[in-house]
């Protein structure tokens, strides 16, 4: 149904159709959308008083009451009706095995097999929207990661200069990380996904360094989505990016381990938050969020974490963006007593594991990077399989996918990139795939080339 809502009514979740009113603004000029939190901002901030939209493609008019005054909650924007259907496509498609008994890293100690359902909840489910980031011009895919690679290697020289500062006992400076800081939240704002992408691509070796990297870029792109001031999204980076300064005090033996942990090794890991606490505190100038997420993102929401067994809304706002973020990280990353998991796989643990993370949190966080993020692996309604190369710009179920292969005739096809958001595509995401089962090694050589 086509209808007109006040500017004051539309959330996030409802379908654009056009202006209302004279429709001669000039604050938005395509039409036919997924609305978000940022563009009802923009609309409103550009004089808009009126929005027709289309109940059958997207939410109607809230009619409890509530819809009046949306507040700035710390949650994820409401998803199109319809995403539900797409990605509970994915239950049967192949998935990662759990991981092996006996493995007690801190990131994957109680991993377990994820139902795809979960993923539906996690961004079907309405919620309040946020106040949105302001928009910036939005660079392409190929300019920005030619920018990201550069920022990743400068990032992870300063990482490892940070890291041997403190091995050495030398006063830490926590703010001499934040032109870096800077750098990365500017590039998330031209391009999200790549960085976010070119970050995950790390060995072994660098691990350590680049997870700092890569948790800095997740938190800034987490705190763009929850709307959060400019000022807390710098912050946020930069407790990204020393909150795992603790383990520079951990035994080379046990840091660098090739194989599980033991139950000691696992003990002696578990205390590198309060370490890392200690060095940002002795520095004298950082910041409650760094100190907050260094000392609390191995916090649980159900109270199960450590070091301080902390619960619920007892874990600060930047710690509980940290948990989700330090894990996603770190399980979708090649370790050496661990394969990486894909990114959409991850997300189905994710969003499986009860009482882990506020699920708020990890509802916006999904909303960030996609529910298919840059690399899944994914069979289109056309048999073809294809890697996601960047989100669609209306829709997170409609990302940018290469094209490469016949899934039913088994055999290699033309390379072609396709927008599954285009009006003429004709083409949709119907599940997802496993890299491993179709023996298709070195998958980010297709998204990276573009």
């Amino acid at each position: 149904m086509i209808k007109p809502v006040p500017i004051s009514r539309a959330r996030a979740g409802m379908w654009f159709h056009r202006l209302g009113g004279s429709g001669l603004h000039h604050a938005f000029v395509k039409n036919g959308f997924l609305l978000e939190a940022r563009d009802i901002a923009v609309l409103a901030e550009g004089g808009v008083e009126e929005l027709i939209i289309d109940t059958d493609k997207g939410f109607d008019v809230e009619d409890d009451g509530t819809a009046d005054a949306p507040t700035a909650a710390v949650a994820a924007t409401e998803g199109d009706a319809a995403e539900g259907d797409a990605v509970a496509a994915t239950q049967d498609a192949p998935g990662p095995s759990p991981v092996p008994a006996g493995d007690r890293s801190e990131e994957s100690e109680d991993a377990r097999e994820a139902p795809a359902e979960a993923v539906v909840d996690a961004v079907a489910a309405p919620v309040a929207p946020p106040v949105a980031a302001p928009l910036v011009p939005r660079e392409s895919m190929d300019q920005e990661l030619h920018r990201a690679r550069r920022i990743c290697q400068d990032s992870k020289a300063q990482v490892v200069a940070l890291f041997n500062d403190a091995r050495l006992g030398r006063a830490i400076q926590p703010e001499a990380v934040m032109p870096m800081v800077e750098e990365i939240n500017d590039s998330v704002s031209r391009h999200p996904d790549a960085l976010l992408s070119v970050v995950r691509l790390k060995n072994h070796d660098e691990y350590t360094y680049m997870h700092s990297v890569a948790v800095c870029a997740l938190m800034v792109s987490l705190a763009r989505r929850l709307g959060l001031p400019e000022e807390q999204v710098r912050d946020a980076g930069a407790a990204g990016m020393l909150h795992d300064l603790g383990k520079a005090a951990m035994p080379l033996t046990v840091l660098n381990k090739p194989g599980a942990l033991s139950d000691d090794e696992f003990k002696i890991m578990k205390a590198h938050p309060v370490r890392g606490y200690h060095m940002l505190v002795q520095s004298g100038s950082a910041s409650e969020a760094v100190l907050d997420v260094a000392l609390h993102h191995h916090e649980k929401f159900d109270g199960s974490g450590y070091p301080h067994n902390l619960k619920g809304d007892a874990i600060g706002l930047m710690a509980r963006m940290g948990a989700v973020c330090d894990v996603y990280d770190a399980i979708t990353s090649n370790r050496p007593y661990k394969k990486a998991w894909g990114p959409a796989e991850s997300l189905q643990r994710m969003v499986s594991w009860k009482g882990h993370f506020d699920e708020s949190m990890l509802k916006a966080f999904i909303r960030s990077v996609g529910i298919y993020p840059v690399g899944a692996l994914v069979r289109l309604e056309s048999d073809r399989l294809g890697v996601v190369l960047e989100q669609g710009e209306s829709s997170l179920l409609a990302p940018k996918v290469r094209v490469f292969f016949n899934a039913r005739k088994r055999e290699p096809v033309f390379i072609k990139d396709i927008d599954l958001g285009a009006p003429d595509c004709g083409d949709r995401i119907v599940g997802l795939e496993s890299a491993d089962k179709w023996n298709f090694p070195n998958m980010e050589r297709l998204w990276l080339s573009q």
